[in-house]
């Protein structure tokens, strides 16, 4: 299961769990409560970590020079960023991590 671009993790009410573990969560310096998801292949889109069942909202924001991808999830929140050249970087957030970011990025919680 774990490291497989194609597989889908079991996730349930635990998901910042789950995924941290699965994907290989880093801590992000001077950054609480946020990780990079470091063995997830760049190719890989928010959808493919998290299943169908939520919708990453696409934001462009002066504070970010890639187009960021806010995924929201019962426990923590999912922050993608889609380079220009289609790659990703994932980044998995507490609830209390996920929000702070998206304020100093300038994300309100219903826009994008």
């Amino acid at each position: 299961m774990p490291g497989r671009h194609d597989d889908q993790p079991h996730l349930d009410g635990a998901m910042f769990d789950t995924l941290s573990r699965v994907w290989a969560a880093r801590p992000i310096a001077n950054c609480p409560g946020r990780f990079v998801l470091s063995t997830v292949p760049s190719t890989t889109a928010p959808g493919d970590l998290v299943g169908p069942n939520f919708v990453a909202r696409e934001c462009n924001v002066a504070a970010a020079r890639d187009t960021v991808l806010v995924t929201e999830l019962p426990d923590c929140g999912l922050i993608s960023y889609r380079r220009a050249d289609g790659s990703y970087l994932h980044t998995l957030n507490t609830l209390a991590g996920f929000k702070r970011k998206l304020v100093q990025l300038g994300i309100e919680p219903d826009s994008c």
